[in-house]
């Protein structure tokens, strides 16, 4: 039988536009311990380095916030089995966090708990996650150092940088409202080894490694930075225009810093990105051939050049276009 169409209605359409502008420009102020299993390094690079804007639909980020609010039933949950679940850092009243490299990595934990069942007397980070019913059987199948790569390394991080040894990983099916929990020991080897690598992306002042070279690889397909990744004259992309896209800019402790002022970027300024604005060549698909105080010329297999001039780069120029 075949699905009957969804009936058009200005509420629903409301509703996900309201997610839809509440979403901020998907840009992260840190490279997240979520993220740091991913295996691609220079995607990893793209999302701290702002090249893409990550936008999502209203129905997708309402999904989103589902799995956020399963957290605080899921702590229900475990306290009425006698867990004693701690949500929040006494010292700071906000959730535990941990974070490196100046600032430049971390995450926070949903909660560490003690007087589980399985192990009353050990503490554990927790970790809580929603999957769709397929998601779910595969987690069943293969577990989740095998099943969701990303998660294990998160909860290692966390461990690690915690000085815990277990954590616990809570996960719903969001069809069926089963619940799925193991249990996961420290690694502290490869938790090291993930931090290694986070430094490695913060502090590389060119795109790092690839996952493949070949557009067509699945992770490519499925990646938001492949427009601009895999960009040619062909298919260019141009990458997002602000300061961590910036030859001027660098990581430094707590902060960025731009050469071109010689000063320090906060947030709102990193995002907005100053008249002077040069792209780091290796995000531009061609050859750099002259430059000056302000500007960087570029040739292009084809013969054409294209001058970047600042902020307004595009105003009369277009990627590609003869000079």
């Amino acid at each position: 039988m075949a699905e009957l169409p969804i009936i058009s209605s200005q509420t629903r359409e409301a509703i996900f536009a309201a997610y839809e502008s509440d979403s901020g420009d998907g840009f992260r102020t840190h490279l997240g311990a979520s993220l740091i299993g991913k295996e691609c390094e220079r995607a990893l690079w793209f999302d701290f380095r702002w090249v893409t804007r990550a936008k999502h639909p209203g129905r997708l980020l309402r999904l989103f916030e589902t799995g956020q609010l399963e957290e605080a039933r899921l702590v229900l949950n475990l306290r009425r089995t006698g867990a004693t679940v701690i949500e929040v850092d006494p010292e700071t009243g906000r959730q535990f966090r941990v974070q490196a490299h100046g600032g430049h990595f971390g995450g926070s934990l949903d909660g560490i708990a003690i007087n589980l069942l399985e192990a009353p007397k050990s503490w554990h980070v927790l970790e809580f996650k929603t999957h769709s019913t397929k998601s779910f059987a595969d987690l069943l199948s293969k577990k989740v150092k095998n099943s969701k790569p990303l998660h294990f390394a998160q909860m290692q991080i966390y461990m690690h940088m915690m000085s815990i040894t277990r954590a616990m990983y809570l996960a719903v099916c969001k069809e069926n409202d089963d619940v799925y929990v193991e249990r996961v020991e420290v690694d502290s080897v490869f938790a090291e080894g993930l931090l290694d690598k986070a430094q490695r992306i913060i502090f590389a002042s060119t795109p790092t490694q690839r996952i493949s070279s070949d557009p067509t690889w699945y992770q490519c397909r499925m990646c938001d930075h492949a427009p601009v990744c895999h960009a040619n004259q062909v298919n260019a992309a141009a990458a997002e225009i602000n300061c961590r896209t910036c030859l001027h800019a660098t990581p430094v402790e707590e902060g960025w810093h731009c050469a071109r002022h010689d000063k320090a970027l906060n947030d709102a300024q990193q995002r907005a990105a100053c008249t002077q604005h040069l792209f780091i060549p290796s995000l531009v698909p061609g050859q750099q051939i002259d430059a000056g105080e302000d500007w960087v010329e570029y040739e292009f297999d084809s013969g054409n050049r294209w001058r970047d001039t600042g902020k307004n780069k595009y105003t009369n120029t277009i990627l590609g276009a003869t000079a």
